[in-house]
């Protein structure tokens, strides 16, 4: 799998171009989601904090806000990029 090399954090931009396949498409999602700025280059505040972020944590970030419990609650999935609540 092409993300899996894009695991560790600063790679925000390079994992999502790697999970939609191009890196054009993958700036214009940022820019919606207002985690990266108008020039396509400068992350804004909330894309600093997801870009600071690896993959299990963005994933286990996620979970945590869908469900309304702690992070330590998931485990991490990285074949599927899915967080799953804890046994």
């Amino acid at each position: 799998m092409a993300t899996q090399k894009f695991m560790g954090r600063g790679q925000l931009i390079d994992r999502l171009a790697a999970q939609v396949g191009n890196r054009d498409t993958a700036i214009k999602l940022l820019q919606q989601r207002g985690q990266l700025k108008e020039d396509g280059k400068t992350f804004t505040a909330a894309g600093q904090a997801r870009n600071a972020m690896t993959a299990e944590e963005r994933a286990k970030d996620r979970a945590s806000k869908s469900l309304g419990k702690p992070d330590k609650a998931f485990t991490y999935d990285p074949s599927t990029n899915r967080a799953r609540l804890r046994k």
